[in-house]
């Protein structure tokens, strides 16, 4: 038996038992997110039916078939005679079949490897070598389990956690393949719907995205999702289980606060750079009403303009929720969620530097930014410099919508705006501070100054910027790194 290369659902697998009515849901749930996840890893993807099948299910499961590029077959009982370019497949090919499928029986007599799915969660098909699942989503836990017998200790299967639109994001980029990469990983979601002990049992690696599970963030207490928490408890329990990252890691990013502090440090890196690399002079708020602001300000090293932010950094719906202010009287009725951050505006030519650190691997894009104070409080000078309120993560009040305007990696790239030696430095420098695996920062070029100044840090990001041909190799690299 080699790898799965690929995949043949009967049609009794995808659709449901209330197909037969043509107002049905026909589809089975799970099934177009198992199909996506299959087609993202790039095994041949197969649909078969039989000649009895009702034509309105039979147009159903042939836009799907189109849709994905899927081969669409009738299956000859009692030959199973399936198209010929299945038989050019170097690897196995897996079978699923509803457990209530009368041609069943049949298929012990071919070489795929059947799966039967037992529908109502009883088993009915006492077939031997045939492997039972009981729900749809458990297909790719399926198919890891049999590529790790196949391949043994050659393989290191990384169980992901994310949110939907990640998953979408990262797989479809092709960094989370079913089948083994070059360097011997292959990737298997973590279902909320199974079992976490179970699906964890194939897993050696765990990847997670803690953020996107945060219910809410109150008193600095982080409310996790119900399967976050199952998570988390394995961690406690399983201390030697490899995880990226620990989530007492990403906690200092959770908070902004806490992240300014943390960039306080920084400091020791200014000694042989005509450059000096900092964080964003910041004043914390924890009232606006009773601030003292103008005293304040000039504690903190900060001047008006000033961007304030929340606290909370990430993980609920109004942390990317900020303001610009121009006017201490500004801070009045602000709607940016208390406590904040009153953090320096840098003025940086509208530049900004996004840096990726995957592994031990450093990337960085350049990318259009926010306007220098004076070119903003000119253009909204027609609003009498009322407070300029945006979410971070919709939009920003940018110079222009021109973005990623270069990429490289470091430290071998150049650029006479920025001394990228410096930045490495405080990026190495931030990963053992850290112990983050990836995670990126933004840095501004401040001008006159020409400081280094880092505004912000966040935990695994997409770094789109960088091409795939280059990050995604990266980043397989960092996580076998991590697990060796």
């Amino acid at each position: 038996m080699g790898v799965v290369r690929g995949v043949i659902f009967d049609e009794s697998a995808l659709l449901t038992e209330a197909a037969d009515d043509k107002n049905g849901s026909l589809l089975r749930p799970g099934a177009e997110s198992v199909l996506r996840i299959i087609f993202l890893s790039k095994i041949h993807i197969g649909i078969s039916y039989t000649a009895d099948l009702p034509d309105h299910q039979v147009s159903r499961l042939r836009r799907m078939a189109s849709l994905y590029s899927i081969d669409f077959f009738i299956l000859n009982e009692p030959t199973c005679e399936v198209v010929p370019t299945w038989d050019d497949i170097d690897g196995s090919i897996v079978y699923l079949v509803s457990n209530k499928k009368k041609i069943l029986p049949k298929l012990s007599n071919y070489s795929w490897v059947v799966v039967s799915l037992n529908v109502g969660g009883k088993s009915s098909c006492d077939l031997p070598n045939t492997l039972q699942i009981e729900k749809l989503e458990g297909l790719p836990l399926t198919i890891c389990h049999l590529n790790k017998t196949s391949l043994g200790l050659n393989v290191v299967t990384v169980g992901y956690k994310m949110k939907a639109s990640r998953v979408e994001d990262f797989a479809k980029r092709g960094a989370f393949p079913l089948c083994p990469t070059q360097n011997g990983l292959m990737f298997m979601p973590l279902i909320s719907d199974l079992p976490l002990s179970t699906q964890l049992k194939e897993v050696d690696v765990v990847l997670h995205k803690a953020t996107d599970e945060i219910l809410s963030i109150k008193d600095d207490n982080i409310n996790f999702t119900q399967s976050m928490q199952e998570l988390g408890k394995y961690f406690e329990h399983n201390q030697d289980c490899c995880v990226i990252d620990p989530l007492i890691n990403i906690y200092p990013l959770l908070d902004r606060l806490e992240m300014q502090k943390i960039l306080l440090g920084l400091v020791e890196l200014n000694t042989e750079s005509s450059y000096v690399i900092r964080g964003a002079h910041f004043l914390k708020a924890d009232n606006f009403d009773d601030l003292n602001f103008v005293t304040e300000l000039g504690k903190a090293n900060l001047s008006l303009p000033c961007i304030v932010k929340p606290k909370v950094a990430c993980g609920v719906g109004d942390a990317h929720k900020m303001a610009i202010i121009f006017r201490a009287d500004d801070l009045k009725n602000l709607g940016v969620p208390l406590p904040a951050i009153i953090q320096e505006y840098v003025d940086h030519s509208s530049t900004l530097y996004k840096f990726y650190m995957l592994g031990e691997k450093i990337f960085y894009a350049v990318k259009k930014s926010m306007p220098n104070a004076n070119i903003l409080m000119k253009s909204f000078e027609s609003c009498d410099l009322k407070p300029l309120e945006f979410d971070s993560l919709k939009s920003l009040p940018t110079a222009d919508n021109i973005q990623n305007s270069v990429v490289s990696e470091c430290p071998t790239g150049t650029n006479e705006s920025i001394d990228l030696k410096l930045v490495t430095d405080a990026a190495n420098w931030l990963r053992r501070r850290l112990q983050l695996t990836i995670f990126g920062f933004d840095v501004v070029i401040q001008e006159g100054t020409h400081d280094h100044v880092i505004v912000d840090v966040n935990y695994l990001p997409s770094f789109k910027e960088v091409p795939d041909d280059i990050a995604i190799p990266a980043f397989w690299e960092a996580i076998r790194g991590k697990f060796c």
